[in-house]
């Protein structure tokens, strides 16, 4: 992908619109707001970075994202936060707590839905499973089974919330185990085809639980310049039809806004990440008018 095609592609997205239905037109009372907000790679980093620090001085930290967080959901109360993985591992809390610190400041933030990153599963499958009731929402993963594991039955493919009478279905996608977990981590999970997975699960959100809005929550990376071959957010967006939104993660790839890509019958895919390690929070705010959509997006940094 050349550097020009990519800028103008994002710069795209300060306006991005769906349907055909301008942002100008929202003057109607009947238009229903429904908000985003998403993180991905936090990576136990509950503290904000050091005032000295040479990358990220004075960023980030759980207790801002909070209450940026509050704010936002006063704004609109109709509002949906999500996760796409790599909660553990990155500080010494995750090395002491194991992942129960992470799982209660989120559940206090009111998280909504998360998937698994590799990282997740750092301290096993037993690992996960015991901080597990610390979180107070629920993970998704469609193209993991994990039917001969401890997890089974405790991950479900897909998850739908209802705001305004919007409805809306959210599902999630893991990356590939080779090179990045060991097996004894992983144990009989059995990783499966996303795209496949994913074309399966979008055509029964939109056409059998009548979905108005279809989001991924992904960790598959955004793009691979020196891997074409692994799949990523972008060639599953390619690849795949019914998907509005992908929310990603892995490669801590830093958007300003969401990268828009057409997907298999030439209908646009917003995708976005946020980082990592909690520096910005991902919101995305979605119109619904009369059956028309659209969208407007910004990154907050923390």
């Amino acid at each position: 992908m050349k550097r020009r095609d990519f800028i103008q592609k994002t710069a795209a997205g300060s306006a991005l619109v769906l349907g055909g239905l301008s942002l100008s037109s929202f003057a109607a009372p009947d238009i229903k707001k429904i908000t985003i907000l998403h993180t991905n790679d936090v990576h136990s980093h509950i503290d904000p970075f050091p005032v000295d620090d040479p990358k990220y001085p004075n960023l980030g930290g759980a207790a801002r994202r909070a209450t940026a967080i509050e704010q936002i959901r006063l704004e609109n109360p109709n509002t949906l936060l999500l996760d796409a993985g790599d909660i553990f591992q990155g500080t010494p809390y995750f090395n002491y707590y194991g992942g129960e610190l992470e799982f209660e400041l989120m559940s206090m933030m009111q998280y909504d839905l998360a998937t698994l990153g590799n990282h997740d599963f750092d301290n096993g499958l037993e690992g996960f499973h015991k901080q597990l009731p610390h979180a107070s929402f629920d993970f998704v993963s469609a193209n993991y089974d994990f039917k001969n594991t401890i997890l089974d039955g405790l991950i479900k493919p897909y998850k739908i919330f209802i705001k305004d009478g919007i409805k809306i279905g959210i599902f999630g996608l893991g990356i590939a185990f080779e090179g990045l977990v060991d097996k004894k981590n992983y144990k009989e999970t059995v990783y499966n085809d996303p795209i496949s997975v994913a074309q399966d699960m979008a055509r029964t959100l939109r056409h059998t639980e009548k979905c108005n809005l279809i989001i991924c929550l992904s960790h598959l990376g955004f793009i691979y310049r020196d891997e074409p071959s692994r799949i990523s957010d972008l060639t599953l967006a390619r690849n795949t039809k019914d998907i509005d939104l992908i929310i990603g993660g892995h490669t801590h790839t830093f958007l300003t806004r969401p990268y828009i890509q057409k997907n298999s019958v030439g209908k646009e895919v917003l995708i976005n990440q946020v980082g990592c390690y909690g520096l910005n929070l991902g919101q995305i705010d979605f119109y619904f008018e009369e059956g028309r959509m659209s969208s407007s997006a910004r990154t907050i940094l923390v």
